[in-house]
């Protein structure tokens, strides 16, 4: 757990999964598969701040590494997440420079950043703050989502801010931002995410992107991509349904 951070910044190939599903009883079927980590999704969700918590524990529980995707770039919203224990945060439509060290800002103490400090989970419930803020710093993700066409033409000021760790690509939004949808836009927005991928590696940080089957995670590992969030519990579950009936009504037949 303590080493999630060290293995992101040094580019050890990660693999995890974004939890969707508002119960911790999820977050533990999915702890259990053996993924490198888990991305809470409170940006897209029906998550409510307190599940946030329990869904943390739950994942504390099986030695996973937690992350939240946060709704926006609120500050309140970055420390609630960090003080629910989770191990870093994922910053959606980063698109400048100027949003990115913001994120930076809400999610490291001084003199790294200005997180106020809490008496929350993270810290014992007030009990252990003193060590917490000894390395909370040094442990925690910061990752910024670049997924629109301003965080396109902007990538080299932002990959080039310090303190973000990860630079993480949406295909999705980014498609839609840079009218690169469905299979005719395959080629521009593969160009913008290889773009995005480069620019990030040339800065020395990591490069993760979003990728809903695993036959797409070899194209991007190959020009240096190390950080993927494989899919969700919501894909997974009606993918695993529809593939079972599916095969239960071949048995029928």
């Amino acid at each position: 757990m303590s080493e999630f951070r060290q293995k992101c910044i040094g580019k050890t190939s990660l693999v995890g999964s974004f939890a969707a599903i508002p119960h911790p009883v999820a977050v533990e079927v999915m702890a259990l598969s053996g993924l490198d980590f888990l991305c809470i999704d409170w940006e897209h969700a029906q998550i409510s701040r307190d599940m946030i918590e329990a869904m943390v524990r739950a994942a504390d529980v099986h030695r996973v590494p937690a992350m939240v995707r946060v709704p926006g770039h609120a500050p309140e919203a970055i420390q609630a997440a960090l003080d629910s224990g989770a191990q870093g945060v994922l910053v959606p439509r980063v698109s400048t420079a100027v949003q990115a060290e913001a994120t930076v800002k809400a999610s490291r103490y001084p003199p790294q950043g200005e997180r106020g400090v809490g008496p929350g989970r993270a810290a014992g419930y007030g009990y252990r703050i003193p060590e917490y803020l000894a390395g909370a710093n040094d442990r925690t993700v910061v990752a910024v989502q670049v997924e629109t066409a301003e965080g396109l033409a902007n990538i080299d000021a932002i990959a080039a801010v310090d303190g973000v760790d990860v630079i993480f690509v949406g295909p999705g939004d980014l498609s839609v931002s840079i009218d690169a949808i469905g299979p005719q836009g395959a080629d521009k927005l593969n160009a913008a995410i290889r773009t995005i991928i480069a620019a990030t590696i040339a800065h020395g940080k990591a490069s993760g992107i979003f990728c809903a089957s695993p036959q797409t995670i070899g194209r991007w590992a190959a020009i240096g991509a190390s950080f993927f969030v494989l899919a969700s519990d919501t894909m997974f579950l009606g993918a695993g349904a529809a593939a079972n009936f599916a095969a239960a009504r071949d048995e029928l037949a």
